[in-house]
């Protein structure tokens, strides 16, 4: 189900870690803070985990939730990191973006409303899905996710 995008997440109430600005600001570089907290993108194939393939955890640079695997990574060729599926249906939440004059499913930390990227229909099976995340979105964790 996709929900209605709320034009500020740090002010939602549906989030568990809320902050005021000026703490999202002070936590976050500034390009995380750009790109969690205001939808930014950082440029294709500029990120540190667009080609990175060690086995570990992938998480949300805003509260520290797992979001994804290793093993769900893939190399969709778009220059930015690529899962087939997050560690569970519960971590992230899908909202509906019509900007940029189209409309796209965005991916956002459903702990914090962090925004990670887009989710799209033309991944690989078994999931059919393609979560295009930013780099800035999430931190790496290393670990055996065997």
């Amino acid at each position: 189900m996709l929900n209605r995008k709320p034009p500020h997440p740090h002010d939602d109430p549906r989030y568990a870690i809320r902050k005021s600005d000026d703490e999202w600001r002070a936590g976050l570089d500034p390009m995380q803070y750009q790109v969690a907290r205001h939808a930014a993108t950082e440029r294709a194939f500029t990120g540190a985990y667009w080609d990175h393939w060690q086995p570990g955890d992938y998480r949300c640079v805003g509260c520290g939730t797992v979001l994804f695997e290793s093993r769900t990574k893939f190399d969709a060729g778009c220059g930015w990191p690529s899962y087939w599926e997050p560690v569970n249906a519960d971590v992230v939440e899908r909202v509906a973006d019509a900007s940029h004059g189209m409309v796209r499913v965005e991916v956002r930390c459903r702990n914090c409303g962090s925004h990670l990227g887009h989710a799209f229909p033309d991944g690989p099976h078994p999931t059919g899905e393609r979560f295009c995340i930013n780099s800035a979105a999430i931190d790496f964790q290393p670990g055996d996710t065997t």
